[in-house]
């Protein structure tokens, strides 16, 4: 279920409390939560997912994305959740999609090459095409 991206992340569909041992047990040291509270009926609260990640020792963090885009900040919020894992993350909304795209584009932000990020998502069964030009821009052309 969980999709690596490269040595340093992961990301997934919705997980649920018990996935949350799973992540552990893989070495997951952060959870990043993607998902807007309620988007769809029965979703895990992020507090319940939150809580779980503390009682298995990973850190844990909110970036919600709606279906409306990307913002500076998340960027920035991305990066900062990533620097502070100390470890291997877990990124996750409804299907895993926003969290790649998050993820490239924050990366994209750092310098790395978006032909590279396009490839590492690819593999992993995602496609960066919606946000290729964003990464293009964002990382100079490299």
């Amino acid at each position: 279920m969980f999709r690596r991206l490269d040595d340093s992340i992961s990301v997934s569909p919705q997980i649920t409390p018990e996935q949350v041992a799973e992540a552990a047990a893989a070495g997951v040291t952060m959870i990043i939560n993607n998902r807007p509270e309620g988007e769809e009926a029965g979703q895990p609260e992020g507090a319940v997912i939150a809580a779980a990640a503390e009682a298995a020792g990973i850190g844990y963090r909110a970036i919600p994305v709606t279906h409306a885009g990307f913002s500076a900040n998340q960027l920035v919020e991305m990066n900062a959740a990533l620097d502070a894992a100390g470890g291997p993350v877990l990124a996750y909304c409804r299907s895993g999609t926003r969290s790649t795209l998050l993820w490239a584009l924050a990366r994209a932000q750092r310098g790395d090459a978006a032909e590279e990020l396009s490839a590492k998502a690819a593999a992993a069964g995602y496609d960066l095409s919606p946000v290729r030009a964003m990464m293009d821009a964002l990382s100079g052309g490299r």
